[in-house]
């Protein structure tokens, strides 16, 4: 069959040709951004500046804080994981001067039950009901939180001097509290690392989050601390000072601090706070036997589950973040920006890379067949393929190394093997987030797209003591 004077086999190869080009070119750009990433980060390594530190032996996760904390947990459906947390959280953490508020609606009674019953054991435990049924949005939920803990100061307690962000699957470090509370001494804002447990009985999509998370908090937050840019909030393991979030409820249009209408609210909480002067930080430590102080929580285990959450991410962060938060003339913080919002471009040459497969597979067969000629490459694309291999090998070293520092190297290998499964999420997440995207456009509402959670680390036996025992990594890999 031909058409304008080309046989079928010859389109195709046409087509291949094209592809190759500009998901070659694509894929170039990307590397030259990661490899720029690695080396700052490299450089912040040999300089001292992006090693994590550890903590002194005499350092006692129960001493008093220096003023009051609140915590905030928001939760919508979450009876599953919500007395798990509490209760871990209550025996971490059991400073006098604490108080948790936990987020219910008033349609679901389970959850509302779960703190309940949690509540009645323990009296630094606030649980606090939304006027409106669920779900809103996890920023409403956060507000009527604020609210509640004014109404609790204007009543005569303690005021507090700084509010944690927690959700409502967490693990949290038995130092995390004393070490965000010596680190709010000197800055507005402290954001720690979030590791995901991996899941015996979800490796391949439960644990993703692993490795992703893992190197995103090892490398690019500290890159990001060290040059100056704002430190985006993870939305859990952050305290944010008192009087910033009262000066960011002063600059609310409802006199609130969180924007009830975003999907990614902690994301633009770090980057308001930037933008207002507030000092961020993040802050990288380990225990004196290695492990890293962290917030941990098991991560959707399902493909819909880990769509629908990567889903909101790219569509709060790459989309309406893009509409909300805009840009600034910074270098830095522009560099850091089109990072964050490059997802849905990446999902669509990565799309097109898998396309491209499909395609290199037919036109050769096609050769074998005596139906056309394989493609001829110029010298100029061949040698940026091979650059491209050379950067996949680069990127999976680094993922590897990440992973295998915080997990074991039998963790950082299957990372390795979960590359094409991440990038098909990736891929699903960025099409369902165009898509999203576009209906809010059109008026649709926005609501509270959550994941369930069923599982919680804290009944696995690993993390049920208070500070783990595991030995360090028997690989010299990044602190």
């Amino acid at each position: 069959m031909e058409f304008a004077g080309f046989s079928a086999a010859q389109w195709l190869a046409l087509l291949q040709h094209e592809l190759l080009l500009f998901t070659g070119i694509m894929f170039l750009l990307g590397a030259v951004d990661e490899w720029s990433m690695d080396l700052a980060w490299v450089w912040f390594r040999l300089t001292g500046r992006g090693r994590a530190m550890r903590l002194p032996p005499d350092f006692d996760p129960h001493r008093p804080l220096a003023s009051t904390a609140a915590v905030f947990i928001p939760a919508w459906e979450e009876a599953g994981v919500i007395g798990d947390t509490l209760r871990s959280m209550c025996e971490r953490w059991p400073h006098e001067a604490l108080r948790i508020y936990v987020g219910c609606y008033p349609n679901d009674a389970a959850t509302l039950e779960a703190v309940m019953r949690a509540a009645s054991c323990e009296n630094r435990i606030r649980l606090v009901l939304n006027a409106r049924p669920g779900p809103s949005t996890k920023a409403d939920c956060l507000n009527r939180l604020y609210a509640a803990l004014r109404e609790d100061e204007a009543r005569g307690h303690p005021a507090a001097s700084m509010v944690l962000l927690h959700d409502a699957e967490d693990l949290v470090d038995p130092a995390a509290l004393v070490l965000l509370d010596q680190a709010m001494q000197t800055a507005d804002f402290v954001q720690l690392p979030v590791l995901p447990s991996p899941q015996p009985r979800s490796r391949w999509i439960g644990s993703h989050y692993v490795e992703e998370f893992a190197e995103a908090h090892a490398k690019s937050m500290v890159v990001r601390n060290e040059i100056g840019a704002s430190v985006p909030s993870a939305g859990v393991g952050c305290a944010v000072a008192r009087s910033w979030l009262d000066r960011l409820a002063g600059h609310g249009e409802d006199g609130l601090p969180f924007a009830a209408d975003s999907l990614t609210e902690d994301y633009e909480l770090g980057l308001r706070l930037g933008e207002m002067g507030a000092r961020s930080r993040f802050v990288r430590m380990r225990h004196p036997d290695g492990r890293l102080i962290a917030t941990r929580a098991f991560f959707p285990a399902s493909l819909a589950s880990a769509v629908r959450q990567k889903t909101r991410w790219v569509s709060g962060i790459a989309l309406h973040g893009w509409d909300r938060t805009g840009w600034t003339n910074r270098p830095s913080e522009v560099w850091m920006r089109l990072r964050d919002r490059k997802g849905p471009f990446t999902a669509l040459v990565l799309a097109l890379a898998y396309v491209l497969l499909v395609i290199v597979a037919l036109t050769q067969i096609a050769a074998w067949a005596g139906w056309g000629v394989p493609v001829v490459l110029s010298p100029a694309l061949r040698a940026v393929l091979v650059v491209n291999a050379i950067a996949l090998v680069w990127r999976a070293a680094f993922r590897f190394a990440f992973t295998a520092r915080e997990f074991g190297p039998g963790e950082g290998l299957r990372a390795v093997l979960r590359i094409p499964l991440a990038n098909i999420i990736a891929i699903m997440a960025g099409r369902r987030a165009v898509l999203a995207y576009w209906r809010a456009l059109r008026g649709g509402r926005i609501i509270w797209d959550k994941t369930a959670h069923h599982d919680h680390p804290a009944r696995q036996p690993a993390h049920r003591t208070l500070v783990s025992n595991e030995p360090e990594s028997r690989i010299g890999l990044p602190a």
